[in-house]
């Protein structure tokens, strides 16, 4: 659908963007949808500070502190040798979790890379890796997934992107990520309890299929039946038009020939989160946690599948207890090393965020609109000899 006779048609032939070609009212969105249903306004800076300020955002992090206050409150005298335990961690191996961390991001920005080129925008690795990490902050600090949203509309600032086909884009690199959640989660589970099953796990099992049966009656029924059933619908023709280029940005991104090097990306993309789990616990060196690398995988994506609960800023609260709970319930790990894992993973893997990319926040010109991405020029066609 979104490709012409020789390949994917450059973002410059398939629409044109009022956003850049005349001035208009600017618009920052909350939502997915509000920002679709305003895609032909000026991408205006989307304040972070300010929406820090909101009260649902500061709610949001305000109950989950709360309620984590309240755990330790009520456990403080088993919980008492917790900060003991984190800082007898091995340092070595605590910055090598980070730096196998960190390798996420460009395999991420890589793979974001690959999925706009399929759509005719191109964007160096540097540049989608930038914005990627810089929406991965967003997330750590404001709820509702708003840096899912904001990646798209930093892409649009700084360029001629569609918007409504870089959501499309992102939407299909998330559900690539179930896929690989439910998959990976599956396998490491099977190898980790290969001598039994807890009903526990066998419950997460169930509903691990039923998420990937669903993606993908989901992804087919838009693929054979999304436009029919819109037409059917009284929606105006500007909807029809917002749903043809984000479904363009959603399978024109993944071609059949492109499948497996997205595959084995994604594949990587989440080794190494359960890795970093992996390596935190060698560096705290438990001697009564036996946790294996299947385990640690298992574990890591179950914490990185709560971490996309849209209530709190990178389910805080929630991601937390879902890792302690399947640590302590199902591994049988001790609640204060259970506790110690936990935190010193989420170090790792949100507060790191938080404070670096503040930082990149502050210093890139992306959330300025003042990085401009500019696309190469068209070939230019041989003239034929008269």
């Amino acid at each position: 659908m979104a490709d012409g006779p020789d390949g994917p048609l450059g973002s410059d032939t398939m629409e044109a963007t009022p956003a850049f070609d005349a001035p208009s009212r600017t618009h920052e969105p909350d939502s997915l949808v509000d920002a679709l249903e305003h895609e032909t306004t000026d991408v205006g800076q989307i304040s972070i500070g300010q929406r820090l300020t909101q009260p649902r955002t500061i709610l949001s992090i305000i109950v989950p502190l709360g309620i984590i206050a309240f755990f330790l409150y009520l456990n403080r005298e088993r919980l008492a040798a917790v900060p003991q335990l984190i800082l007898q961690a091995n340092p070595a191996l605590v910055l090598l979790a980070a730096a196998v961390f960190y390798m996420g991001f460009p395999l991420r920005g890589h793979r974001w890379q690959r999925l706009l080129r399929e759509t005719g925008f191109i964007i160096n690795l540097r540049n989608s890796t930038e914005i990627l990490y810089i929406s991965w902050f967003v997330n750590c600090v404001v709820p509702a997934k708003l840096g899912d949203v904001y990646r798209a509309y930093l892409l649009k600032m700084n360029s001629d992107a569609s918007l409504s086909r870089t959501f499309g884009t992102v939407f299909i690199e998330r559900i690539l990520d179930i896929f690989a959640i439910a998959i990976l989660g599956l396998a490491a589970g099977f190898w980790s309890f290969r001598n039994g099953l807890p009903e526990a796990v066998r419950l997460l099992f169930i509903v691990g299929i039923v998420v990937v049966v669903v993606a993908a009656i989901g992804l087919f029924t838009m693929r054979n039946f999304g436009r029919r059933i819109l037409t059917r619908l009284p929606l105006p023709p500007r909807v029809l038009d917002l749903y043809e280029r984000f479904e363009e940005g959603v399978f024109g991104a993944v071609g059949l020939r492109h499948l497996p090097i997205l595959a084995i990306l994604t594949g990587l993309i989440w080794m190494t989160e359960g890795l970093r789990l992996y390596i935190v616990v060698l560096a705290l060196g438990f001697p009564d946690v036996e946790l294996g690398l299947s385990g640690a995988v298992f574990v890591a994506l179950i914490g990185s599948l709560l971490t996309a609960i849209p209530l709190s800023p990178a389910g805080l609260g929630f991601a937390q207890a879902g890792v302690i709970g399947v640590l302590t319930v199902v591994y049988g790990v001790p609640l204060p090393e259970a506790t110690a894992i936990t935190i010193l993973d989420w170090v790792i893997s949100v507060l790191s965020i938080i404070v670096f990319g503040a930082v990149v926040y502050v210093v890139s010109p992306m959330p300025r609109g003042m990085g401009r991405i500019q696309q190469p020029p068209a070939p230019s066609k041989a003239a034929t000899p008269a």
